[in-house]
């Protein structure tokens, strides 16, 4: 169902049409919007007007195409359906740590819960071809922090990937699939079922992309990038040197998101990018706790001393339930740090999440 009051029928077909065409990324849509206003009045510039922003004649010409109109249209009934939405940039619905990256991408198309997206979420990435021992790690660990309260969003890749989704599955916890695709292009073919079962779970699938976009190789470090914006950390598990794994770890750092990294063998060619996130200075995880430890010492300070009678967000919760990003308004934090110290108090069973409000709970 489409939930964007903020922003009419027209222009919501307008800014599927604007992202559609071709050579339009995230900040040359913003500086089409930044320029006209609305995409509607973008779309009906003229092209020397587009030209004269530094834009492709590619994208200008393909504003009238048939291609392009059919495209649109086909977004506009696939969100008629049950459980399908489109987040813009400039929306409330639009996931808060997300948005704070310089290059968001100005529309997400979600299948499945859109508040799962505001949830604490930790990210579980690693190698496609990891080993068995690697795999069966990261499905324990991923069951240990989704039993524990946290969202665990992955690529939906083979490997690790797909072992972090399942082992969230497996305790009925919630996770998030980042594609790299379309969502009517589900990538890699043998993970259609853990797609499905994903959104059955109560869990999301995500994807910025166009929804008939195939994969190609250019779209996965876009992925890379969403995984990391959305979560307050990224785990890797298993991965070699070149691994796409690692430009998900950079990322998170320059993000300003924890980087976490298990070591495994030195003989082991898998553990090597691990070993190269910790010399680099990820925080060196052999258990849960440790996860959790470092993402304590993350949000610690004053404002966010630890849970108790006289912790600010307890003080506000016991008033009126309240969403995150207004939790973070009223004091003053920034959208990670509150959502670190509500995961907190959601582990120590003094707050919980209700329908995308944060509601105290009675010790």
């Amino acid at each position: 169902m489409i939930r964007l009051p903020a922003i009419s029928p027209a222009e919501l077909e307008a800014r599927l049409r604007l992202h559609c065409l071709p050579d339009i990324g995230p900040r040359r849509f913003q500086r089409l919007l930044g320029a006209f206003g609305n995409a509607a009045s973008a779309l009906s510039a003229p092209a020397a007007a587009w030209h004269s922003l530094g834009l492709p004649a590619s994208a200008a010409d393909a504003r009238r195409t048939e291609l392009t109109r059919q495209r649109t249209s086909a977004a506009m009934q696939w969100l008629e359906q049950a459980q399908h939405h489109v987040l813009m940039w400039d929306s409330a619905e639009y996931p808060a740590l997300l948005a704070e990256l310089a290059d968001a991408p100005p529309l997400l198309f979600v299948e499945g819960d859109v508040q799962s997206l505001e949830r604490p979420q930790l990210a579980m990435v690693g190698s496609r071809r990891a080993s068995r021992p690697g795999m069966d790690t990261a499905q324990r660990f991923a069951s240990a922090l989704a039993a524990g309260g946290f969202t665990i969003t992955s690529g939906l890749a083979l490997g690790i990937d797909g072992a972090a989704h399942q082992g969230a599955l497996d305790v009925s916890g919630n996770t998030i699939g980042v594609l790299g695709t379309g969502l009517l292009q589900i990538y890699p073919a043998r993970h259609q079922r853990l797609a499905q079962q994903i959104v059955e779970g109560g869990g999301a699938l995500v994807s910025e992309l166009p929804l008939d976009s195939p994969a190609h190789a250019s779209h996965f470090p876009r992925r890379n990038r969403i995984i990391s914006g959305l979560a307050l950390g990224v785990l890797v598990v298993e991965a070699s040197p070149a691994s796409g794994s690692l430009i998900t770890a950079r990322l998170a750092a320059e993000q300003g998101r924890e980087v976490y990294a298990i070591p495994g063998s030195i003989h082991h060619p898998g553990a090597r990018g691990c070993h190269q996130l910790i010399r680099d200075g990820a925080t060196l995880v052999e258990s849960v706790e440790h996860v959790l430890e470092a993402l304590r010492g993350w949000q610690c300070s004053p404002l966010a001393s630890a849970p108790g009678p006289t912790s600010p967000i307890l003080r506000h919760l016991r008033a009126a339930p309240a969403s995150a990003e207004g939790l973070a308004d009223a004091l003053g934090w920034p959208i990670g740090q509150t959502l670190a110290a509500l995961t907190e108090l959601e582990l120590a069973g003094q707050a919980c999440c209700e329908s995308g409000l944060w509601v105290y709970r009675q010790a």
